[in-house]
């Protein structure tokens, strides 16, 4: 262990300027054994302090180290458990209790007895220690007398003590005189011993003599310790004078600690009453702006937006703990809340009043706007009212109650002015469309002119560029006579109740400039009133929080201050429906155009969804527009009188289709327009077949032959893509049935000699060799002899000019074929005859039989009648 106290005093303490006096190697209890040291230590500086300090050796275990310090002064207790029975248990109360077991109870002992002699020494807090044995107590010196602290000094009495050089040199002589010394050890004892006893009696011999001079000795030393008692007493007497001095100071102490408290306590008083008169303090100006500022100046305006933001300030300010209970805090907080109600009261009549004033000075304005076809715009009362923007967040903010009774009344009042503009707006629009006055406003449920009805059942008659007829008149559709069909409409069918005479390209452009007109004046107006209300009533969506929410009460408020709009829209649309079912394709347009601008601008905004609401009614009379065509179409009827020539809805179709890829030529809704396009089509086809089928007076391959080409000449010049597959159907079928029309029609000028070789094939198809077949008796030489001189070139050219004739009544001027036919006729006639030709010489080989007229014959006959007509 005193290895272990120089090795700490050596390595630890004095590098801190401390004395090691007491050591004791302890474990901590009730916890796997980790032995430390528990040393006690005071420094060698005055004033001197006296620590417990904790050492233990490092992980490696190749030093120690100091962990943890306690001042002796904040020990309170010292329990050493057992102070009748021996005990290596024993607990030290600091801020906490901490509970040991020492190496033995030696130890243990050793170092409580030394803590209990530095505790008398120098501290004035007398630690109270607990079963802890009297007799370790009274070894205690009493702190008053000038003595060392035993355990240190006890502990330094076993220390080794190192010899001396002039020790070491004694010993050295002493040995050179006995050489002996080491191999006999027995003779130099005794020699030693002898000489010992020598020395013994030469000293008392020595005492015994000088007897006086030790009495003289012996009084000095009472002298001296009679001195020493004085000095120690004067020690004494200096300690408590300075014992005294250290209390003076330690009082001094407290005193300038309650002086700093006290400074402390006043400066955070202060900065508390700064801060409230900062925060809770209303200027008298801002009071005055919010009592009877001037709410309809923009000076008055800007001086009470800054009072009431201020006065806002005041009462969102956040107290400290403790304010609310300040009678100032709460009479101040009053005052605040009834300046804010008075002044929320005084906005809102204000605003309220600004309402209806604006509205009256709005509809001075209606009746010039109306005739105009303009809406008049509301951007001189948005500006009014937007100076009190700030002021409406205000009360948003303050006091909802009001903001939304304010909210509410703004929108039925505005309610109702919209509602009178607009459905003004909307009358001077549909007198416009329909060319009526006011007083002929009933025309937006009844037919313009009767006429539209009391067609000829019979008649097609119209103008071209006249796209619509009767529905009465198409459900009895017949195909008049050649002579008048050059003056036909080929109106496709009926779009409404309306006199086919009235309708033309110049109403429907009309018609469309109006349908525009409404589209655009309605659009900024309800962009300008969302813009305002957001911005008004404070509804801009920001944070994305509340984005959505923000949203929804801006839909939900332009859905009742434009409640009109929508039903206007839909008679709109319903009017113009009944002027004419086409004017469904500008609306499809101008509408689809007008809900995708609104829709890249807000795609959930208020007239976002009303237009795309109203798209939807026009789009369903553009499919009832399409479909009616349809079902007229299989209602056509023909007559049996004259020859059919183009269809009416054949030509129908083509003016539809001119008139539609005008209108959707840059259109949103190009789809649309395609599906229609598929349906139309393939009903046309299907009616066409249908219409030929029943034909009496033309061929039915003279039907499909001509409405198929002038179908394919609509799509090859119209070039639209959608019906490319169509298109190369309707070429093919015009060239399928005109060659089965110059077919039919090529066998009835030569009906005796097309019937003589076709038994010749027949003949051969049967399985009879072609040289056999002039062995037949119905087929012989003399037969076809007989057939030939029946057809000379006389009697050939004079039935190619009756086929010429009849193939003109056959087919219609309008669609220009017949030159086309005869044509085809001519290419026909001269393959037939190289045919009938070449089985003259396959089957009568070396009859020389030849017909009697050549190629050139034919070509001369085709070409000499043509011009004759």
């Amino acid at each position: 262990m005193t290895a272990i106290k120089h090795a700490l005093q050596r390595d630890i303490f004095t590098p801190n300027d401390e004395r090691l006096l007491s050591i004791v190697n302890v474990c901590k209890a009730g916890k796997k054994k980790k032995n430390c040291f528990l040393c006690a230590t005071v420094t060698t500086e005055r004033p001197v302090q006296v620590n417990v300090v904790k050492v233990k050796k490092s992980d490696k275990g190749d030093f120690y180290k100091r962990q943890t310090a306690w001042v002796l002064r904040d020990l309170a207790v010292v329990d050493a458990k057992d102070a009748n029975k021996e005990n290596p248990e024993f607990d030290l109360h600091f801020e906490k209790v901490y509970k040991w077991v020492a190496s033995s109870t030696a130890e243990k002992n050793s170092f409580i007895s030394c803590i209990w002699k530095l505790n008398q020494r120098y501290l004035r807090k007398k630690i109270e220690f607990v079963n802890v044995s009297s007799q370790l107590l009274e070894e205690s010196v009493p702190s008053g007398e000038n003595q060392s602290v035993a355990g240190g000094d006890e502990e330094s009495l076993d220390e080794y003590q190192e010899l001396n050089a002039k020790e070491e040199q004694d010993i050295e002589i002493m040995m050179d005189g006995c050489e002996y010394a080491i191999s006999n050890a027995e003779a130099f004892a005794e020699k030693l011993s002898s000489e010992l006893q020598v020395l013994d009696g030469a000293n008392i011999q020595s005492i015994m003599a000088s007897e006086k001079q030790v009495n003289i000795l012996m009084q000095l030393l009472d002298e001296a310790l009679k001195e020493v008692d004085q000095i120690e007493h004067k020690l004494s007497s200096y300690e408590e004078m300075l014992q005294s001095v250290k209390e003076q100071m330690d009082h001094i102490s407290q005193s300038n600690d309650l002086i700093q408290l006290s400074n402390t306590n006043n400066l955070k008083l202060l900065e508390e009453i700064e801060f409230l008169v900062n925060h809770l303090d209303l200027s008298k100006g801002h009071i005055k702006a919010l009592t009877d500022g001037d709410l309809s100046s923009s000076k008055g305006i800007e001086a009470c937006t800054n009072a009431a933001e201020a006065l806002l300030q005041c009462m969102n300010i956040a107290l400290r703990p403790g304010h609310g209970h300040l009678h100032s805090v709460q009479q101040q907080q009053q005052q605040f809340k009834e300046l804010r109600e008075q002044f929320a009261r005084r906005l809102a009549n204000h605003l309220n009043n600004v309402f209806v004033q604006q509205g009256h000075d709005q509809s001075s304005t209606l009746a010039q706007h109306s005739i105009e076809l303009t809406l008049p715009k509301h951007q001189p009362f948005h500006r009014d009212l937007l100076r009190y923007a700030k002021l409406m967040e205000w009360l948003k903010n303050t006091d909802h109650e009001k903001y939304e009774g304010l909210n509410k009344n703004y929108v039925d009042y505005i309610c109702r002015l919209y509602e009178r503009e607009i459905k003004e707006f909307f009358e001077v629009a549909k007198i416009k469309m329909t060319g009526t006055s006011k007083e002929g406003k009933k025309f937006a449920t009844l037919p313009r002119k009767e006429s539209a009805v009391k067609q000829d059942p019979e008649s097609l008659h119209g103008s071209s560029g006249k796209l619509t007829g009767s529905t009465s008149s198409l459900n009895k559709l017949t195909v008049q006579g050649a002579g008048s069909r050059r003056s036909q409409s080929s109106s496709l069918l009926d779009m409404g109740n309306m006199s086919s005479s009235d309708l033309d390209v110049a109403d429907r452009t009309k018609f469309d400039k109006i349908f525009e007109q409404v589209l655009s004046e309605l659009e900024p107006l309800c962009l300008a009133e969302q813009d305002f209300i957001s911005k008004f009533f404070k509804l801009q969506q920001n944070p994305a929080l509340l984005g959505t929410i923000m949203a929804g009460i801006i839909r939900s408020m332009m859905i009742k201050v434009f409640r009109c709009i929508e039903p206007e829209l839909n008679n709109l649309i319903s009017l113009g429906d009944k002027i004419d079912s086409f004017n469904s394709l500008y609306m499809l347009v101008k509408m689809s155009h007008h809900v995708w601008t609104a829709e890249n601008v807000d795609p959930a905004s208020f007239l976002s969804t009303t237009l795309g609401n109203v798209l939807v009614t026009v789009k369903r009379n553009f499919d009832k527009c399409i479909l009616n065509q349809i079902k007229q179409m299989e209602e056509v009827k023909i007559s049996k009188k004259s020859k059919v020539g183009i269809l009416p809805f054949v030509s129908g179709f083509e003016e539809f289709a001119e008139l539609a890829e005008s209108i959707f030529r840059i259109a949103e809704r190009r789809g649309d327009l395609n599906k229609a396009y598929s349906r139309l089509i393939r009903a046309v086809y299907n009616n066409v077949e249908k219409v030929a089928n029943e034909s009496q007076k033309t061929p039915r391959d003279v039907v499909m032959m001509e409405n198929f080409h002038h179908i394919f000449s609509t799509l090859s010049r119209l070039k639209i893509a959608c019906l490319e597959i169509e298109r190369k159907e309707a070429k093919q079928k015009y060239t399928e049935y005109l060659q089965a029309y110059v077919i039919y029609s090529l066998g009835q000028p030569l009906e005796k000699l097309n019937h003589f070789f076709e038994g010749i094939e027949a003949r051969v198809a049967q399985g009879i060799r072609e040289e056999e077949v002039s062995y037949q008796l119905a087929f012989n030489k003399q037969e076809l002899r007989k057939v030939i001189k029946e057809y000379p070139g006389k009697e050939v050219k004079k039935g190619l000019d009756n086929l010429y004739k009849k193939v003109d009544k056959h087919l219609c001027e309008e669609e220009n074929l017949l030159q086309v036919v005869w044509h085809s006729m001519q290419d026909e006639f001269i393959r037939q005859y190289k045919h009938f030709e070449g089985l003259i010489g396959r089957c009568y080989p070396g009859s020389s039989i030849i017909m009697e007229f050549t190629i050139q014959d034919i070509l001369e006959y085709f070409s000499s009648i043509a011009q004759s007509h």
